[in-house]
């Protein structure tokens, strides 16, 4: 059969990188549980375990990772038994025939499983950090560079204030870098599942080593030095908690609810043409219409972003659905769920550092809305100046009242031009203040702290470069990510 002829997800084909696919293949993820079987067996020899051998653990060491044939040879045994890890336990102990007797020694399933999960999620939580980090330092580096250029801002999509370019763009780094110290938590809070037995009781162990459970502890306590982690989780069953998944979940899916606001504000942005995502010389925007530069990375985000922001529920009925100390409906959803959350979150940051590396802004078209709107900001400060010269506050509100009215209909009804400050100047009412008016149009004097702000957060010692400091590495080494298609 081609390639071509089964479906594969689009996350391998298209969207995801080659180290995070590579993390969650089927190679990596069973020769995670060789590794475990083989530091079990290398822990319960140290605590004393009779019976497992140097030769057994050699043979083991050599065959940790899985070849094509061990697979063929788990596959037709877990045809016969029904059974994933019992499959591989026969593979593993066909190549390391003197090991075979104690692979899995007094554990359950979910001794491999789980832990391997557990390591899994570590792995791909280090791979994300880094990229993460990196996005925040192009929002931060493209928002010092913008930083002193007005634009509206808006709420309920309607002109409210202006502010700046890059004072917008800094808001979008927050944001991301709340994602990232969430997604910091849950890697540096992370424990292991260790050796539990079959309902965490550690039943199983304590009849190997003859009620000692000191060295059941000691066990663990190596367990943990081979695999990375702290230690364990005080209290496990079957399996660790899925409330582990679920908190996980929530810290990496929310970068999806990020994602798509970002990009749904730049989306916005290059419907106004003020902004523009990266576009490159012989790409193509649309099939019909030629002439069209549509936010597609934007748009793939915003798609990507929305399944990954979906994703906790499923987590979260996982968790709740578990009945006493396990019930095996965690399984497949699992298998889907934890190494699709990952990819997804894998994909978003490829393609938002590609699209924040390369931001294009139009001043000018940017200016050319700001003084559609800027006049009615202005009246304010017109209002000001005229109460300052001995005018009243309420007549002079009233007064400007009713010409925005009269300038609003000439832009709704007349499809004309706002033609408010005109008619402030040739209203003689406001004769006082018409030398003035003109110099209170000036954008910026409507962004208030925009510059300061930016340059605060995203500046030297900063915030940002306080938070970004431990990848400062990894973001000087890295170029821009680039789209596989």
């Amino acid at each position: 059969m081609s390639g071509f002829d089964s479906y594969k997800t689009p996350l391998d084909s298209r969207y995801s990188s080659v180290e995070m696919k590579t993390l969650f293949g089927a190679r990596s993820r069973h020769s995670v549980w060789r590794k475990l079987w083989y530091w079990l067996a290398q822990s319960e020899k140290e605590v004393g375990l009779e019976g497992i051998s140097d030769e057994a653990l050699a043979q083991m060491a050599e065959h940790l990772t899985l070849t094509d044939e061990d697979f063929v040879v788990a596959a037709v045994e877990e045809k016969k038994r029904r059974h994933d890890v019992m499959a591989h336990v026969h593979a593993f102990g066909q190549v390391a025939p003197a090991a075979a007797p104690i692979i899995h020694l007094g554990a359950t399933s979910c001794f491999v499983t789980d832990n391997a999960e557990l390591i899994l999620m570590r792995d791909a939580m280090d791979l994300l950090l880094p990229k993460l980090a990196k996005v925040i330092h192009n929002f931060s580096q493209f928002a010092l560079q913008t930083k002193d250029i007005p634009t509206l801002a808006y709420t309920h999509y309607q002109p409210a204030q202006l502010i700046s370019v890059g004072r917008r763009a800094a808001q979008w780094a927050q944001d991301l870098m709340m994602d990232l110290k969430n997604i910091e938590i849950r890697r540096r809070d992370l424990l292991f599942r260790g050796a539990m037995g079959t309902t965490g009781t550690q039943a199983s162990f304590l009849e190997i080593f003859h009620g000692d459970g000191a060295k059941i502890d000691k066990l663990n306590e190596i367990l943990c030095q081979k695999a990375g982690f702290p230690k364990v989780y005080d209290i496990s069953v079957q399996t660790y908690s899925r409330k582990v998944d679920l908190d996980i979940a929530n810290a990496i899916c929310g970068l999806g609810s990020t994602a798509m606001h970002i990009t749904t504000d730049i989306r916005h942005l290059a419907n106004l043409k003020e902004l523009e995502e990266p576009f490159e010389k012989d790409q193509i925007g649309s099939s019909a219409m030629a002439y069209k530069r549509n936010p597609m990375r934007s748009e793939r985000i915003c798609s990507l972003g929305r399944k990954l922001r979906s994703l906790p529920m499923n987590f979260a009925d996982t968790y709740s659905d578990q009945w006493f100390e396990r019930t095996l409906d965690d399984s497949a959803i699992r298998r889907i769920d934890i190494p699709e959350m990952m990819l997804l979150a894998d994909a978003i940051l490829i393609g938002l550092d590609n699209v924040s590396s390369g931001l294009v802004v139009y001043p000018q078209r940017i200016h050319a809305h700001n003084m559609e709107e800027l006049p009615f900001m202005a009246t304010e400060n017109i209002i000001m100046k005229l109460v300052a010269k001995g005018g009243s506050r309420q007549e002079a509100h009233e007064e400007i009242r009713v010409l925005s009215h009269q300038a609003s209909d000439v832009v709704k009804n007349q499809g004309g031009k706002n033609d408010l400050i005109e008619r402030i100047k040739a209203t003689e009412y406001f004769r006082p203040v018409w030398d003035e008016i003109d110099s209170l149009l000036d954008p910026k004097l409507f962004v208030g702290r925009s510059v300061e702000m930016v340059e605060k957060f995203c500046g030297k010692g900063g915030p940002v470069e306080e938070k970004l400091a431990p990848y400062r590495e990894y973001i000087a080494k890295t170029g821009v990510a680039q789209l596989n298609v």
